[in-house]
């Protein structure tokens, strides 16, 4: 029996070659990166290649996410809360998703991970390097991590393009800090860059040479 997943959780999934261990990717990056949209071109791509892949994304769609993504238009949690929120959505994601699904040889690709929490919570005034450790106690790491990187000024033109307003996690000073505390994540050996510029074919082209790297 496979794993459960969280509602609205789509699966790509054709006959795995992995074996053993899964591989564990998470994209990262500030709002207007197309992080979700790459997240999403990466796990269709990898499954036409024959992986059994499992894609998911954090905040959930479980209790303690829903409040957080509610947070987002109606006002933000208190520092202390929304933290607290965060570590208990991500203890279910890796209990119940997660551990499993990259225990049965699936490729799993998440579009925020802890990393988000660093540099969110992090612009808020908590500690990054304390809040890492914190997640690092119940949450795997990850075999690479691509942040999803892209100027303060074009990110929020994309989310105006969009037609969506900043929210609360969106606003330009969070943003400034976000992208600095991810890019403090650089020189990581399981850290890579990817520009953002140009169009999603150019971007998707970027991720899929990193990740095949990374595919045995």
């Amino acid at each position: 029996m496979g794993p459960s997943f969280p509602p609205n959780t789509p699966q790509f999934a054709s006959a795995s070659i992995a074996t053993g261990r899964g591989l564990f990717i998470v994209i990262e990056g500030i709002d207007g990166t197309g992080k979700s949209t790459q997240a999403q071109r990466l796990g269709e791509w990898l499954a036409s290649q024959g992986h059994e892949v499992v894609l998911s994304r954090e905040p959930t769609a479980g209790p303690w996410g829903k409040k957080v993504r509610e947070s987002a238009a109606t006002g933000r949690l208190s520092p202390e809360n929304e933290l607290q929120y965060f570590l208990n959505d991500r203890r279910q994601h890796v209990e119940e998703l997660i551990a499993p699904s990259l225990a049965a040889g699936k490729v799993v690709i998440l579009d925020r991970y802890y990393f988000s929490t660093m540099a969110y919570q992090g612009a808020r005034g908590f500690d990054p390097t304390e809040i890492r450790r914190k997640n690092e106690e119940f949450a795997p790491v990850p075999d690479l991590l691509l942040i999803m990187d892209l100027d303060v000024d074009a990110a929020l033109e994309r989310i105006g393009a969009r037609g969506d307003t900043a929210n609360e996690f969106e606003k330009r000073e969070n943003l400034e800090r976000c992208r600095e505390i991810f890019l403090s994540l650089k020189d990581e050996s399981f850290v890579r860059v990817i520009d953002t510029r140009g169009t999603l074919d150019e971007v998707a082209a970027r991720v899929r040479e990193v990740v095949v790297r990374h595919l045995v």
